[in-house]
């Protein structure tokens, strides 16, 4: 049986409205994005967390996602509650500063793996830009939520 997109979850949901505007607001105000795309990235990065939480793959975000990511992360008390909610623990931003791109591949197989766990994926903020592909310095590309 095929998933439709009325059955399938998103982040906005998982959030709740509250938290899930205040991560909009974030990336409009802090990464320069239109509401509509900030909000298209705040409900992927949700979801990226809640997939992580289980996912039998490296999860790692795209480019795109980790605005959202990193947003979700500053709200600390809220981040730290959708943890324990859906990994039973705190899943821990893994930062190496220089450490290189993203592997495309890893992105590919967690937007794979959110699909897989029902989420509602916008294929098109799952890129990793050639031209872009360090995008904070942080994670290098590391599974997410993994020491």
């Amino acid at each position: 049986m095929t998933a439709t997109a009325s059955d399938q979850k998103t982040g906005r949901a998982v959030a709740g409205e509250e938290l899930f505007q205040s991560l909009a607001r974030f990336v409009v105000v802090h990464d320069g994005q239109s509401s509509e795309r900030a909000e298209r990235i705040a409900d992927q990065a949700v979801a990226f967390l809640v997939a992580a939480a289980t996912a039998t793959v490296p999860m790692v975000p795209s480019d795109d996602v980790d605005l959202g990511l990193h947003a979700l992360i500053l709200h600390t008390k809220e981040y730290a509650e959708l943890c324990a909610q859906h990994a039973g623990r705190f899943l821990h931003h893994n930062p190496k500063p220089g450490g290189g791109a993203r592997d495309p591949e890893k992105v590919a197989a967690s937007a794979r793996a959110m699909k897989a766990a029902g989420f509602v994926v916008f294929d098109d903020l799952w890129t990793v830009d050639g031209t872009n592909l360090a995008q904070c310095d942080a994670d290098c590309g590391r599974p997410y939520g993994q020491a």
